[in-house]
């Protein structure tokens, strides 16, 4: 542990894809990391699926027993605006992320490596050198997410040792499991990332949960966009004829080790959030509790991750 604390400017986007557009979404990200960089911030987060979509509302064409051509074509353009991971994207992104001289964190619809067509919806972390960090996929894809995701395993299961403090997190509903909580949490997570498509208000109550359990700083961010967002294009874009107007509302929102808000929630429109992160604030939470120290119980309870990677230690940057 270190003798001085660091106190660190972190932001979080909300805001919307230019949705199934990879080059155009991939364009507005780094407009955004330019403009936070004028506010001197070292952590940056954007949202679960950002690029290039959460497709809340759609169907692609899937019933039990059943699917359609339309579904397997609104598929393919899914496909076509996902991520190699690493790739001309990530390339793009961590030059974006060294310009500004941040840490970035950001969510992706991930191709599978191997060429074959698997997505994963992943989060992926680039450091102030533009360097690929990591990435860890989402393990598991909620309800009808496991139509168009596949399932992420231990080995991303990171958490990242560095300057401003230790950085790790979760996607949305993993959140809601308390053994992958733990994984982070046996890491050290200090500074705990949950970008998420959860727009309802008791989210707000599962966030400080985390913060108070964990004893860290919870970033949360999402997505705010309306339905005409949508191309008209897209080969399912009837599905979303019963949508309201405003798909997803957002809330992102920050949040203290002992759980008080910072920033947010933010709701019904774009924006972003700044805070300053106190790491001094982790160490004094602990206090009366600490959940892998001496409010951990090793002699009864016994976790093994099979895979799961050790801290990553991350390089000094100015």
């Amino acid at each position: 542990m270190p003798d001085n604390f660091p106190v660190i400017k972190a932001a979080v986007v909300q805001a919307a894809p230019v949705l199934f557009n990879r080059e155009a979404t991939v364009e507005k990200a780094v407009n955004i990391i330019k403009e936070t960089a004028r506010q001197e911030v070292r952590l940056i987060l954007f949202p679960e699926a950002f690029i290039s979509a959460y497709p809340r509302g759609l169907t692609f064409g899937t019933v039990v027993g059943d699917r359609t051509l339309e579904g397997r074509q609104t598929w393919q353009r899914y496909w076509e605006n996902a991520v190699d991971v690493p790739g001309p994207v990530t390339q793009q992104l961590g030059k974006a992320a060294r310009e500004a001289n941040t840490f970035l964190a950001i969510g992706v619809i991930e191709r599978d490596e191997r060429g074959s067509g698997t997505l994963y919806c992943t989060l992926v972390y680039f450091g102030p050198d533009g360097q690929l960090l990591g990435k860890h996929r989402k393990l598991k894809p909620t309800a009808a997410e496991r139509l168009i995701w596949g399932e992420g395993d231990g080995t991303t299961l990171i958490t990242l040792d560095t300057e401003i403090g230790r950085i790790g997190g979760l996607i949305c509903w993993e959140n809601y499991m308390p053994l992958a909580r733990m994984a982070m949490y046996r890491r050290g997570v200090e500074i705990y990332l949950a970008p998420t498509a959860d727009m309802r208000e008791r989210w707000q109550a599962t966030m400080i949960h985390v913060a108070c359990e964990g004893r860290c700083f919870v970033l949360s961010c999402n997505q705010f966009f309306t339905k005409h967002m949508y191309p008209n294009d897209l080969p399912g874009i009837n599905d979303l004829k019963n949508q309201p107007e405003i798909v997803c509302r957002g809330g992102s929102v920050i949040i203290s080790p002992l759980g008080d808000i910072l920033a947010g929630p933010l709701w019904d429109e774009e924006g972003i959030l700044y805070t300053d992160l106190d790491l001094a604030e982790v160490v004094r939470s602990k206090m009366d509790f600490d959940v892998v120290g001496h409010y951990a119980r090793p002699d009864v309870f016994h976790l093994d991750i099979p895979d799961q990677p050790e801290t990553v230690s991350v390089g000094n940057w100015q």
